[in-house]
């Protein structure tokens, strides 16, 4: 960590560990107050907004400036885009059936509205049309991970001066916003339709501080197996087979003339490999850990 001209510079191993620090201490905060639990608050969101302001009250009172290294921040987000690849199966997507087709065309409905009143807006202010897919679906549906990756290209190729800042703001006020509204509509909605789990889905759901709860305290979350060191290592081994693959596609896929980031066919051979390969083979000499606890899955 080092100062110069009055900022805080802190290495990027130093922001992975304040990250975690944030992740835990956003863990106390919905564990001791019991209206971020009934409210459905996700975790990093309770940590993060509690030293987001600290940090916006230190700025305005001292002045004082802080720049987070974010050199771990691209091989994570390919990390953590991989592990949704592994986890996915073509079997939930059959047994979504017709409500997930019709969750499906709204979707569709509403990126595609997203991102009309993105562009309508940015020419209305006299911006590039390209800065209002940075404040539409990119971001929004895209998230931090599609932002961070697509920002040069929109630099570089469409003329959007600043176009990480104004994708990484969009992403991060949409997180917000959503986090802070969804959990409280979905509990209305639960609540009001008296929806439930069966019985088999909530006994393998790990008692999370963020589910909605009666209770001031919860045990810690647990999903019933432990993960050993060979869990472990399959699991990182599986994601980094997933990873080379991926840069061996993305790089024909270059080859065509279309650009993807590193994570898209990251993710795409993580799909394919979980729902192709048997989970136990005779030639493996490990088990594929889609959808187990090493992955974070609850169950396997």
């Amino acid at each position: 960590m080092n100062v110069v001209d009055g900022e805080i510079q802190i290495a990027s191993f130093l922001t992975v560990t304040l990250g975690i620090l944030v992740l835990f201490l956003g863990k106390t905060l919905n564990r001791r107050l019991r209206f971020l639990r009934e409210y459905t608050i996700p975790e990093p969101v309770s940590g993060g907004l509690l030293v987001a302001l600290v940090i916006t009250v230190l700025h305005l009172i001292f002045g004082l400036e802080i720049n987070f290294g974010m050199r771990a921040r691209d091989l994570l987000l390919v990390y953590f885009f991989t592990t949704v690849g592994l986890n996915a199966s073509f079997a939930d997507l059959r047994r979504g059936g017709r409500a997930l087709v019709v969750l499906l065309v709204l979707t569709i409905v509403l990126m595609l509205a997203q991102n009309l009143v993105g562009i309508t807006l940015a020419r209305w202010s006299g911006l590039p049309p390209a800065s209002g897919l940075l404040v539409g679906t990119l971001s929004l549906i895209g998230g931090h991970g599609t932002t961070i990756a697509w920002a040069p290209q929109f630099a570089s190729e469409h003329g959007v001066a600043n176009a990480l800042e104004i994708g990484i703001a969009a992403a991060t006020f949409g997180l917000i916003l959503a986090s802070a509204s969804g959990g409280p509509i979905a509990r209305f909605l639960i609540r009001r339709h008296r929806l439930a789990l069966p019985a088999r889905q909530s006994e393998s759901l790990p008692q999370s501080s963020g589910a909605v709860a009666e209770t001031d305290a919860q045990p810690p979350s647990t999903s019933g197996k432990l993960i050993g060191s060979e869990e472990f290592l399959s699991a990182v081994l599986a994601i980094h087979i997933c990873i080379i693959l991926g840069s061996i596609l993305q790089e024909l896929i270059r080859d065509l003339g279309l650009f993807l980031p590193l994570f898209v066919p990251c993710l795409i051979v993580g799909i394919l490999l979980s729902n192709l390969l048997p989970r136990r083979a005779a030639w493996m000499p490990f088990r594929w850990p889609s959808r187990t606890p090493s992955l974070g899955a609850c169950r396997a």
